[in-house]
């Protein structure tokens, strides 16, 4: 099994500081980069069989793609003024271009796409935002890609952790295919943490506990979860955002807790 940390890189000659691929990270449906770019630089990629999911995580851009063009799209300048991003849905089979009209941290969020829908904005205005949880519990989301909007695999959500606090808690797992209960669905955590400085923990664990990894998270990490349980701790004093990327068989969101922490829902 491929390391479940990983961490990011010198930016190459496309910004890229983060590579996650199904080869690379031994499973099926997701994809995941991080390109770093600076104002002016430009990134030229096909989406190839994948639809694609582009984030701006920070600063602003123009997409292109064929006949389709996203001027100088963007808000958000650090990720922690907590507003939702700007992002670009891509169907497979696609070429597209980023230029970088600031500084900018983007995101290209990947998994298999069948050609059934047109390339199109995901606005900020238009992204939901929510508070879960409740005391140390307490977390606050932007679904930017949910099921409830169109595309053929991907689902792309951002949270946000106040310092001190527990986040992807009581701890759930989707990894078998059985629904109305649960679906199966490969994930990654790209963390960033406020200050940069500081840490977090992640826990992957299974219930016979074949997989079991506590890592501490810095700024700017990947998590890779395959399979089961995977809980976040905050550290004290350092605000904690990370940006998940699922995908599976079935393109829904059914999960399951851990029995032994679900009585935690009821507090």
């Amino acid at each position: 099994m491929a390391s479940l940390l990983v961490r990011p890189t010198a930016p190459d000659t496309q910004g890229t500081v983060i590579d996650v691929t199904p080869e690379s990270a031994g499973w099926t449906h997701v994809g995941f980069r991080v390109h770093k770019l600076a104002k002016g630089q430009r990134l030229e990629a096909s989406s190839s069989d994948q639809e694609v999911c582009l984030v701006l995580l920070t600063g602003r851009a123009t997409v292109t793609c064929g006949e389709h063009r996203f001027e100088d799209i963007g808000e958000r300048m650090d990720i922690f003024e907590q507003i939702p991003p700007y992002a670009v849905y891509l169907p497979n089979g696609v070429s597209y271009s980023v230029e970088a009209t600031t500084d900018l941290e983007l995101a290209v969020c990947a998994a298999p796409g069948h050609g059934n829908h047109a390339p199109r904005l995901i606005a900020s205005d238009n992204i939901k935002q929510s508070t879960r949880g409740q005391g140390t519990n307490t977390r606050h989301v932007h679904d930017i890609l949910p099921e409830t909007e169109p595309a053929d695999s991907l689902l792309v959500v951002e949270v946000f952790t106040p310092a001190g606090n527990w986040s992807s808690y009581p701890p759930h797992k989707h990894d078998v295919d059985n629904l109305p209960h649960e679906t199966l669905l490969e994930e990654t955590y790209y963390h960033r943490i406020n200050p940069e400085q500081g840490f977090a923990f992640q826990r992957v664990y299974t219930d016979d506990r074949s997989l079991d990894e506590t890592m501490a998270v810095e700024n700017g990490c990947c998590v890779l979860v395959p399979k089961g349980y995977h809980p976040v701790g905050a550290s004290h004093g350092y605000s904690l955002y990370y940006l998940n990327v699922m995908a599976g068989p079935k393109r829904a969101w059914k999960f399951h807790n851990d029995p032994d922490h679900e009585w935690l829902m009821n507090v």
